[in-house]
């Protein structure tokens, strides 16, 4: 798979806790941008949008 990364926007900007996201055809890729090599987590649509939704509204 060639997914294309980019750094989630409620990353932190100073380099720490930073996560990136990726979207393939069954699912939404999450991994840690200092851990890489460790792999991903893949989520559903439905899971991720109600993951973000609970972190927007500070209910996590």
């Amino acid at each position: 798979m060639d997914e294309m990364w980019r750094k989630a926007s409620y990353s932190s900007q100073q380099g720490g806790a930073c996560v990136e996201v990726a979207e393939a055809p069954q699912a939404v890729l999450v991994r840690d941008t200092q851990n890489r090599a460790r792999g991903h987590l893949a989520f559903s649509a439905a899971e991720w949008a109600a993951l973000l939704s609970e972190v927007k509204h500070d209910r996590l």
